[in-house]
């Protein structure tokens, strides 16, 4: 297939693949996107197609992850190529200065991480050196592998200290333990949706200075939490009580019907009680109300 780069098209495309839930249909449509598009910077930046892809990085499904990973580095990839192809062939744009780049080259050729030592934004101000500093740590955070023009991160970077201010009062400790906890969590290696969502402007600064470390946790830490509270669950309920046999369930891996049971009021008095099941031919456990 010949490559592509129309913005609305790839637009289009990404629009398509936020409505699917299936995730053999988001693998197949991700490869479909990985052979035909070929892209730049302008282009990701007009169809909002790296903030889209970058989020299915921490899908719970590893087959969406792993391809949506594979296709965010072949993406970076062509924009690395194609602004080395605008460095040696044309002189820099009057504008040049103006857009960003997701990642700096250090004296000895290395890619370093994007900063404010890279960008030097415009945060000093406030004219309180504590608070110009946490939108400096703040920036560091956001711009860490964004793609995003300097000027927006450091909008974002300036709103967020700002909302958390106005839910404190002043810079007392508290003001800075949050700092600190976004700082943490929007720098997560792991947590790549939730800086992108911030800068794109899909979370509010006001909503994200109001968020938790568990609102803002990966769809991937929070499965594994589920996990780990269900597995805890399991061991815990009735310690020690009789659990009933049945041949009434069938074990979805081993297709067995050789059960045991327990029920327990995990909800409310006015909702069905839950039904714990453990096959006792492969150990594969499940719960339904």
């Amino acid at each position: 297939m010949s490559s592509t780069s129309d913005p609305a098209e790839l637009k289009k495309l990404v629009k398509q693949l936020q409505s699917l839930a299936n995730p053999k249909e988001i693998v197949e449509l991700l490869g479909v996107l990985k052979k035909t598009f070929q892209v730049n910077e302008a282009v990701l930046r007009e169809s909002k197609a790296g903030l889209a892809i970058g989020k299915l990085r921490q899908h719970s499904s590893k087959e969406v992850a792993d391809a949506a990973k594979d296709l965010v580095k072949k993406w970076k990839n062509e924009v690395e190529k194609a602004k080395q192809a605008v460095g040696t062939n044309t002189k820099p744009a009057a504008t040049a200065s103006k857009i960003s780049t997701p990642t700096a080259t250090s004296s000895n050729g290395k890619t370093e991480v994007r900063s404010s030592k890279t960008d030097k934004p415009k945060i000093n101000v406030t004219g309180d050196k504590t608070r110009d500093k946490c939108i400096e740590l703040l920036y560091d955070a956001l711009a860490k592998d964004s793609g995003a023009p300097t000027d927006l991160i450091s909008q974002r970077a300036i709103a967020v200290e700002s909302a958390i201010l106005n839910l404190f009062g002043t810079t007392t400790a508290d003001y800075k333990n949050k700092i600190r906890s976004l700082f943490v969590n929007l720098k997560d290696d792991k947590n790549p949706g939730l800086r992108e969502s911030v800068v794109a402007g899909e979370i509010p600064a006001d909503t994200l200075s109001k968020m938790t470390s568990n609102d803002m946790a990966s769809a991937e830490r929070k499965a594994e939490d589920e996990r780990i509270k269900e597995e805890n669950l399991f061991k815990s309920l009735g310690a020690g009580e009789q659990q009933a046999e049945t041949d009434a369930f069938q074990c979805g891996r081993c297709k067995q019907r050789k059960c045991r049971y327990r029920q327990a009021q995990t909800r409310s008095a006015d909702e069905p009680m839950t039904t714990f099941v453990t096959c006792t031919n492969c150990g594969n456990r499940w719960k339904f109300s």
